[in-house]
């Protein structure tokens, strides 16, 4: 091959590659949604309600995204960003996901194992010596409780499921949790790295024995500190690098560039009186320090900032059984797992209809639960009352997102569903 040959293929390489990118950029594109299977006409009903909402000061705006066989059948911005600045809400609005992120850091977790790492079964002691031997606070009848050494050590397979006995620092023993300094989902403020924080967490007495009951709490906090020991990069990079980036997801951030920070809807609280800003300072309660905070403490339970097409294009890499647009982040088998109840003694509801997987909730009896949706279906919200589900047998995916909290018992999630699923039609 003459060098003019070798510069005519190197040209015809990058224009390819350049096509090749703007091709990718297409996924998820916008149809009519009758192509996939949807009624324009009875979409109108979703519509009409959510903007109902607004108007009614239930909700400041919203943002809803549906997809389905890949494209997407509904994409609808409401409302207001922000209601004192008359700021509409956009379809590119950023909103904190809270625990929605846990989704992305139990992926992240997933990869490690199928890059030969470390196993789900793997004590978290192996990673983080504080864990190798920690203890239960058990209630008294009198209202104190006695420590306790853990029965087994906590395993990470324990953290994806929430079984691991470590919630958010309530329980008999909060006040010790209240003295450490650790209690609630934000972590934006601290000026501490994660691995830290997750350290102090070791030395507290945990709310339930391992394996033995589904506790909320800093599970994902842990994974994300895990991640960071065994990758050897912070969570931060370690997510744009392996999932992020590779998914296009360009609008998620622990904390958002300076020049994004426009797109930012503000927080709002459901009061008596309608919805009112929430203050600037605080914690959960809070307009949050997702802008200007410290940016040194990247919380895995909590801590993402995301647009609806960001998420979108995550839930959909996992309804496409761990791959998108040619990049596979997971392979079918870890995401079947992960989509799979895991509980065993440990319950995650009383009725049964409902199990959890690694990171999602799973749909086990569709009449139990007593809503519209299928059997298989996963999904988890946030904080700020978000929410996202996948339904593989409709081959569909929701993503919802409004910054409320509290909500104080608004419907609007169960309309959400119950609006989408009467609009499909084939």
């Amino acid at each position: 091959m003459t060098q003019k040959q070798i510069l005519q293929f190197i040209f015809f390489l990058v224009v390819f590659t350049s096509f090749s990118n703007v091709l990718t950029a297409q996924s998820l594109k916008q149809v009519k949604p009758e192509e996939v299977g949807f009624s324009t006409e009875r979409l109108t009903y979703l519509t009409k309600t959510f903007q109902q909402y607004s108007k009614d000061k239930e909700l400041a705006g919203s943002v809803i995204l549906v997809a389905r066989h890949g494209k997407v059948a509904y994409f609808e911005a409401d409302g207001y960003q922000d209601v004192t600045q008359n700021i509409p809400m956009q379809k590119n609005s950023m909103f904190r996901i809270a625990s929605q992120t846990k989704a992305i850091v139990s992926v992240g977790i997933m990869m490690l194992q199928e890059e030969g790492k470390l196993l789900i079964s793997d004590p978290v002691g192996k990673y983080i010596p504080e864990f190798k031997e920690t203890t239960v606070a058990v209630a008294k009848e009198d209202g104190s409780y006695d420590v306790v050494a853990a029965k087994r050590p906590i395993t990470i397979h324990d953290l994806l499921t929430h079984t691991s006995g470590v919630g958010y620092g309530g329980g008999v023993a909060a006040k010790e949790w209240e003295k450490a300094g650790i209690q609630g989902w934000y972590f934006a403020d601290r000026k501490e790295p994660i691995q830290e924080t997750v350290k102090k967490m070791a030395s507290l007495p945990f709310e339930a024995q391992p394996g033995e009951k589904f506790v909320y709490g800093y599970n994902t906090d842990i994974l994300g500190a895990i991640i960071e020991i065994v990758s050897g990069s912070n969570l931060d990079n370690f997510l744009h690098t392996k999932i992020l980036n590779p998914l296009q997801m360009n609008d998620t951030y622990f904390y958002v560039p300076a020049d994004k920070s426009k797109r930012v809807a503000t927080v709002y609280s459901a009061t008596e009186n309608g919805i009112e800003k929430a203050p600037v300072e605080g914690t959960m309660v809070s307009q949050g320090n997702y802008v200007s905070g410290p940016k040194t403490s990247f919380s895995g339970g909590a801590g993402l900032v995301s647009t609806a097409n960001d998420y979108a294009r995550f839930l959909q890499m996992m309804l496409n059984k761990g791959t998108l647009d040619g990049q596979r982040i997971l392979s079918r088998k870890s995401v079947e797992l992960m989509t799979t109840n895991n509980l065993t003694e440990a319950e995650f509801t009383t009725t049964g209809a409902v199990g959890f997987g690694l990171g999602f909730t799973v749909l086990e009896d569709l009449g139990k639960r007593g809503t519209l949706g299928s059997v298989g279906e996963y999904g988890w919200g946030g904080a700020y009352h978000s929410t996202y589900w996948v339904d593989p047998a409709e081959d569909l995916l929701v993503v919802y997102f409004t910054q409320l909290i509290p909500a104080n018992g608004l419907d609007d999630h169960d309309k959400l569903r119950a609006l989408i699923y009467q609009a499909i039609e084939d």
